[in-house]
């Protein structure tokens, strides 16, 4: 896995109170911007899985299950 380094501007005091307290700032940053992502990707995944039902919502639950009996039989 290769790395980049990203930078933020902190108020210095900030700064002080993370080397008083012992808190390095790499993990913490890297977990929130992984759950920032994460945010992020799950937001798009229901955005279009909400678009995805009001695209299929014409078709009904008997053909929907008709057509995976079909997929599977043919197999």
């Amino acid at each position: 896995m290769s790395y980049v380094t990203v930078s933020a501007k902190i108020p210095r005091r900030l700064k002080e109170m993370l080397e008083r307290y012992g808190i390095k700032p790499g993990p913490v940053i890297r977990k929130a911007l992984e759950e920032e992502v994460r945010k992020r990707v799950l937001e798009e995944l229901e955005e279009k899985a909400k678009e995805l039902s009001a695209r299929l919502s014409h078709i009904s639950d008997e053909e929907v299950a008709s057509l995976i009996r079909e997929d599977r039989e043919g197999r």
